[in-house]
């Protein structure tokens, strides 16, 4: 039995546009809204809670109330998270914190004494 490409092309056309969009609307119906870094509220500011390698960053946030933005195991091991002044200060005061850093951006070419290597010349000989 032989199918007619005239009847088949569109049916197939149709169906695989069905199956196409089902998935992406599926992603987008379950995507929660992302949360702005720059913009935390204006009495709780953003910090880097950096914790001993022996201790867990999530129980360490869990002893003041925290709850953490971001947990880091790669480079650091802590958390960053927004903090009342009072849990910044009660995690200053824990031995198994090791810094509590206010979150910001940072460059390394505003260094004072900083000498670019690519300046040649009388100076730069």
């Amino acid at each position: 039995m032989r199918i007619r490409l005239s009847r088949a092309l569109p049916v197939a056309v149709a169906v695989l546009a069905a199956v196409a969009v089902l998935p992406v609307a599926a992603a987008t119906a379950d995507a929660p809204e992302p949360v702005p870094h720059t913009a935390p509220a204006a009495d709780h500011v953003t910090y880097i809670v950096t914790v001993r390698e022996e201790s867990d960053p999530v129980e360490v946030a869990d002893r003041v109330g925290a709850t953490p933005v971001y947990i880091y195991r790669s480079v650091l091991h802590g958390f960053s998270a927004r903090l009342r002044p009072d849990q910044v200060e009660a995690l200053r005061e824990m031995p198994d914190v090791e810094t509590v850093e206010e979150d910001g951006r940072a460059t390394g070419d505003d260094v004072f004494g900083h000498r670019p290597y690519w300046r040649w010349g009388p100076a730069g000989v």
